[in-house]
Formats: C-alpha cells, structure tokens, sequence
C-alpha cells in the first residue's frame, strides 16, 4: 500500500482502517453527522441513505447478508484531488450457497476532515445486486 501526505487522504486511509478492524467508534467520528451514501445498483441494499444512523444500518446488513463474512480484501490505490478522493480495492462476501469477489472504486467527498458523501462502484453490479438480494 503506497504511503502519501494530505489530510483527506489520511480519512480515507482511516476510514478504512477502521472497516478493517470492525472499529464503529472509529467510523462514528470518521462520518459526518449528515452522510450521504450512495450503494448502487438494483439490489435488496441500493439506494441513497442519509445520516450516520442509516449508514451503520447499512453496514450491519452488509454484515447480517453475508454471514459476516463482507469485507475489503485490499485497497490498491488511494488518490485524492481537493475535497474528492478515490480508492481502488478488491471486496468479496460469501454466505452459504453464494460470494462475490470483485474489484470496486469508492469515491469519497470530505468536508471539514470527515467523510461527507461516498460513492461506491462494482466491477459486476448485477451480481453484487444478486448477492445482497437474497
């Protein structure tokens, strides 16, 4: 993983920091209050959710769908440019009798160092949707 300066480059690479290490209270204070998360897609979870609260719903049925199994296997690459920043990374979830395993891109807005809007992007939306839909 490439080491760089830059502030919003250090949320993004706490933020997933704390995903990996399942770390809520990290994630509380890495959130702004008024998150916007856009999960693509045409599945059981897409959609638009605002506020924290929401998101951490999200987050829960990630985990919940997937045996607990969800995770980011590797970030490859983080950049940043002003308040927008990028990840390339790797996610996979497994449950009985289905995974998913796919390279993806979050693009994150931070705004006074919090995240304040992330996007998420899948190699295989259609089978991402299939997975949480079951």
């Amino acid at each position: 993983m490439q080491t760089r300066m830059g502030t919003n480059y250090e949320v993004a690479r706490d933020y997933f920091d704390a995903l990996e290490a399942g770390d809520m209270k990290k994630l509380a204070s890495i959130f702004a209050d008024g998150i916007i998360w856009h999960q693509p897609g045409s599945g059981s979870l897409s959609g638009t959710y605002r506020g924290s609260d929401k998101v951490f719903l999200l987050l829960k049925q990630f985990m919940d769908k997937s045996s607990g199994s969800f995770k980011i296997d590797e970030v490859r690459a983080i950049m940043e440019n002003g308040d927008l920043v990028s990840a390339v990374l790797h996610f996979s979830a497994k449950r009985q009798g289905a995974s998913m395993s796919m390279p993806g891109i979050d693009v994150m807005r931070i705004e006074s160092g919090r995240i304040a809007e992330m996007w998420l992007f899948s190699s295989d939306q259609e089978a991402e949707d299939r997975f949480w839909s079951k």
